[in-house]
């Protein structure tokens, strides 16, 4: 019984295998920008109440292995790391929205 976890009224072991790759694919998850979000997204899941068990981020995509419990969306996770790093990238670095491609859109996730 040590992989699965206990809330108040349930036993369960939701894991979640969650590819994450930026709008056509560009290869911009490198050097600083790496660091934020690989920061982000632990501090979010930790904020949201999940356990990050495997973060790999690549220039070109995310791989993250999550355990999440089942009273989080992991729809509604998607959309606050989403957003919420897309905002702060965004934010910290103005040079990614000027370009006619990104919109105010960073990426596309995909749930394994």
């Amino acid at each position: 019984m040590g992989k699965y976890k206990k809330l108040s009224h349930v036993v369960y072991n939701c894991d979640y295998h969650i590819v994450w790759v930026p709008k056509y694919r560009l290869r911009i998850l490198k050097g600083t920008i790496k660091d934020l979000v690989d920061q982000d997204i632990r501090m979010l899941c930790s904020w949201k109440g999940c356990d990050v068990e495997e973060l790999n981020v690549q220039e070109d995509h995310i791989h993250l292995l999550v355990s999440v419990p089942p009273k989080v969306s992991i729809s509604k996770l998607m959309g606050v790391l989403k957003g919420k790093i897309a905002i702060k990238l965004f934010k910290s670095y103005p040079k990614l929205k000027q370009e006619p491609y990104w919109g105010n859109h960073f990426g596309l996730g995909i749930i394994l």
